[in-house]
């Protein structure tokens, strides 16, 4: 599989930034699911999914690679 030219050439802090904005996406589909989950109206099929937990990992984790590579990214 070849990989665009701007991902191949791309430097740590753009992908660390990538990441990071694929994290925060991922950690907002999270919270929409548990925002549809607690609207439901049969509150005894609430499911297995931990969608809070996830949210919270996947915002933090994804917060902080971009809190890291925003410096790098205005320096250059």
């Amino acid at each position: 599989m070849k990989l665009p030219e701007t991902l191949l050439f791309a430097s740590d802090a753009e992908l660390l930034a990538l990441a990071g904005a694929v994290l925060l996406v991922l950690a907002g589909f999270a919270s929409l699911m548990e925002r549809r989950r607690s609207r439901r109206a049969a509150l005894h099929r609430v499911g297995w999914m931990p969608w809070t937990g996830l949210f919270l990992t996947l915002a933090v984790i994804g917060g902080g690679l971009l809190s890291v590579a925003v410096p790098a990214l205005l320096t250059a």
